[in-house]
């Protein structure tokens, strides 16, 4: 059995959660640069199978694309290419970052660390796409 990977992609940083293996649970990762990221993805699946990515799909409150699908297009283009084997999802991933914040205050994370922690919020934010991704499997598959 393989886990998921999911990214929450920035121009700035990615951050990468990872569930486990029995695809219950999502956990961050890690937080990489853009630039890092294909060799971070590279030396993990050749440490843990992964069968399956699941990019954060960002959309307005209108349901339209954002803005930042310029820059997560050809990401994801690029990840078909380098891991051809691994199947990509696009995940919904509107209100991530608030939910990030949310859920970082009642963890009891201080309002300083949130607000200089940017990495955290992206690990964070990617955590909440693959968790919401996997609820949504399991609606689809009648668990829930």
């Amino acid at each position: 059995m393989g886990r998921i990977l999911a990214f929450d992609y920035g121009k700035k940083r990615i951050g990468i959660a990872v569930t486990d293996p029995l695809k219950m649970i999502a956990n961050g990762l890690d937080t990489v640069a853009p630039n890092e990221v294909f060799k971070f993805v590279g030396d993990y699946v050749a440490k843990e199978p992964v069968e399956l990515f699941v990019v954060g799909l960002p959309k307005t409150v209108k349901n339209e694309p954002s803005e930042s699908m310029k820059y997560i297009e050809p990401f994801v283009k690029a990840l078909k290419n380098k891991f051809p084997s691994i199947p990509v999802e696009m995940h919904d991933e509107r209100f991530t970052s608030v939910l990030a914040h949310q859920a970082m205050i009642v963890g009891g994370v201080k309002k300083k660390e949130r607000r200089e922690n940017k990495e955290l919020v992206d690990k964070v934010s990617a955590t909440i796409i693959l968790q919401s991704f996997l609820e949504g499997l399991r609606f689809k598959n009648g668990l829930i």
